[in-house]
C-alpha cells in the first residue's frame, strides 16, 4: 500500500507536535508522506515558556522543539516561512502564494492569533508588542530595560507572567485588568487577591475594573476613569481567537473555533484540526495538554497505528509560570460553601502569600486552587487524576501533610514509586526517565529530549532535574 500523503498547517506547538508523534509511529515514512507548513520563519518552539525567556531564565535556544536537522532526519518536508493562502477540498490541495501540495489527508493546526483589544490609538508597532511569538518576545526583551514604564492589557496568564519577567528585569510594570480581580476564570476572589499581593510584593502594580481608552505614543495609556497610566511600551496580553481563516474559507463548520469530533474530523472528512483552532466539547482553551492529547489521537489515526483511537476530552490542571510563585488550580474553584453538595475547606494566608482552597464531592477532590502550596499541589492533583478517596483530614491535604501513594513531593526522589508522573503535559513517570538514564540520557537535558518531560507547560523542570542528580548519585 502507498504512503498517504498527509499536510499539517502550522508548526508551532500542536503541528510539531503531531509531527513527532507520526513519525514515532511511521519512522521511515512508508505509511505517510510528511509535509509541515510553518508561516513562522522559525523551528518550531514552546510558547508556554516565552515568559520564562522574557524573565532571563532561557533564552531563544532553549526553548526550541526542534533543532535545523530535525527534518531531514525525520523524513518530513518542512516549509518554514511559508504562507497557506487556501485548502481546496475538490482538488484534495493545500495552495500556498508558491507551490500546491497534494493531500489525502490534511490536518489544521493554525494556533490562535491576539486580540486587540478596542482602544484608540492602540495599533501594533514599536510602542505595542502582542504577547505570542518568539519574535514579540525579542522585543519586550529589548524594551524592557530598568526603570522603564511598561503597561501589560491583561491580567490573564499570559499577562501576569509577561508582567512578572518584566519586573524581574526591573522594568516598571502596571497590569490594566478589567475584572476585579486576576486569572477570573481560574481563581475565586481570595486567590486573586492573594496572587495579586504577592506579585506586587515583586514589582507588579495593578489597575483593576478599568480599561485602556487610548493609547497615546510616547506617553503611555488613558483609562476609561479618566486616570493614565505611563508605559514607553504596551504589552498587550488581553487574549486570543482561534485562527479560523482558512477554514472558513474553505467552508468548514466554525464556531468560536472549526468544529471536531472525537476523531479530530472537521465538518470534512479529510481535513483534521488541533489545538488553539480547533473546538471540541472536552477540550480547554488555551492550554497545552489538550494538543498533547490531540496529537497522540490523530498520529494513531493518520498512520494506521489504532483505528480505534478517539479523542474524549482533557482534564487539566493550570498552572502559572512565575518566577517564585507556586500556583496549580483545576477542576471546579468558583464552588463556594454555599453548593450544599459540596465539602469546600479553604486556606487564605496573604501574608506569606499562600491561599489553598480543596473541593470535595463524594469524597473525592472536584477542584482546587493551591497558591504558594507546592506539596499540596502535587497531593490534590495526584488524587484528582486518579479518583482516590480524599483523606479525612482535609485540611491536611490541603497543607501538603497528607500524601498520597505516588504523589510526588519535594522530598527525594528515591521516595517515589516508578508508577509517579513527574510530567503531566507528556505522562512521563520516574520509571520512563530511569528507563531513559539507563539508555544513555545521563543528564537533565537528555532526559528532556529522550522523553519530552520539561517541553509541555515546564512546571516539572525542577523535579527532572532532582531525578537527574538523584540518577547521577547511584
Amino acid at each position: 500500500m502507498s504512503a498517504r500523503n498527509v499536510v499539517i498547517i502550522g508548526y508551532g506547538m500542536a503541528g510539531a507536535r503531531l509531527a513527532d508523534e507520526i513519525r514515532r509511529r511511521d519512522p521511515e515514512g512508508d505509511r505517510v508522506r510528511l509535509t509541515v507548513l510553518g508561516e513562522e520563519p522559525h523551528p518550531a518552539y514552546n510558547r508556554v515558556l516565552l515568559s520564562t525567556v522574557v524573565a532571563g531564565g532561557m533564552n531563544a535556544d532553549t526553548v526550541r522543539l526542534h533543532d535545523s536537522e530535525w527534518a531531514a532526519q525525520t523524513q518530513v518536508d518542512l516549509r518554514l516561512g511559508t504562507r497557506v493562502t487556501q485548502i481546496d477540498p475538490a482538488r484534495r490541495l493545500v495552495r500556498t502564494e508558491t507551490e500546491d501540495f497534494p493531500y489525502d489527508s490534511v490536518v489544521l493546526a493554525t494556533g490562535a492569533a491576539p486580540w486587540m483589544p478596542p482602544v484608540e490609538g492602540l495599533e501594533l508597532g514599536p510602542e505595542v508588542v502582542a504577547f505570542r511569538t518568539l519574535d514579540d518576545c525579542a522585543r519586550i526583551v529589548d524594551a524592557a530595560r530598568p526603570g522603564a514604564p511598561v503597561a501589560v492589557l491583561g491580567g490573564g496568564l499570559l499577562g501576569l507572567e509577561a508582567a512578572r519577567g518584566l519586573a524581574g528585569r526591573g522594568a516598571n510594570v502596571t497590569v490594566v485588568h478589567p475584572q476585579p480581580h486576576v486569572l477570573e476564570r481560574q481563581l475565586d476572589s481570595g486567590a486573586g487577591r492573594v496572587l495579586a499581593r504577592r506579585l506586587a510584593e515583586l514589582g507588579v502594580t495593578f489597575r483593576f475594573e478599568v480599561t485602556a481608552a487610548r493609547h497615546l505614543p510616547g506617553d503611555g495609556l488613558k483609562l476609561d476613569d479618566g486616570s493614565f497610566v505611563p508605559a514607553d511600551l504596551v504589552v498587550v496580553a488581553a487574549g486570543v481567537r482561534p485562527e479560523t481563516s482558512l477554514a472558513e474559507a474553505a467552508g468548514l463548520a466554525v464556531d468560536r473555533g472549526i468544529l471536531v469530533d472525537d476523531l479530530l474530523r472537521t465538518s470534512d472528512g479529510r481535513i483534521h484540526a488541533l489545538g488553539d483552532c480547533a473546538r471540541h466539547p472536552g477540550a480547554p482553551a488555551g492550554l497545552v495538554q489538550p494538543a498533547w492529547e490531540q496529537a497522540a489521537v490523530l498520529a494513531d489515526l493518520l498512520t494506521g497505528a489504532d483505528a480505534t483511537a478517539r479523542y474524549r476530552g482533557t482534564r487539566t490542571v493550570t498552572r502559572l509560570k512565575a518566577r517564585d510563585i507556586d500556583l496549580a488550580a483545576l477542576g471546579e474553584t468558583q464552588v463556594t460553601s454555599e453548593d450544599a453538595a459540596a465539602e469546600v475547606v479553604t486556606f487564605d494566608d496573604p501574608s506569606g502569600g499562600r491561599y489553598g482552597k480543596l473541593v470535595v464531592r463524594g469524597d473525592r477532590v472536584t477542584g482546587a486552587i493551591l497558591l504558594g502550596l507546592p506539596d499540596a499541589a502535587a497531593t490534590v492533583t495526584q488524587l484528582h487524576d486518579r479518583g482516590t478517596p480524599v483523606p479525612e483530614d482535609r485540611l491536611a491535604v490541603l497543607l501538603g501533610r497528607a500524601m498520597p501513594a505516588g504523589a510526588p513531593t519535594a522530598a527525594s526522589p528515591a521516595d517515589l514509586p516508578a508508577s509517579t508522573v513527574i510530567c503531566r503535559c507528556n505522562a512521563v513517570t520516574k520509571g520512563r526517565l530511569i528507563e531513559a538514564w539507563r539508555g544513555g540520557a545521563t543528564d537533565a537535558a537528555a532526559l528532556a529530549r529522550t522523553t519530552r518531560a520539561t517541553t509541555g507547560c515546564g512546571s516539572c523542570r525542577d523535579t527532572v532535574g532532582a531525578v537527574a542528580d538523584w540518577l547521577a548519585a547511584q
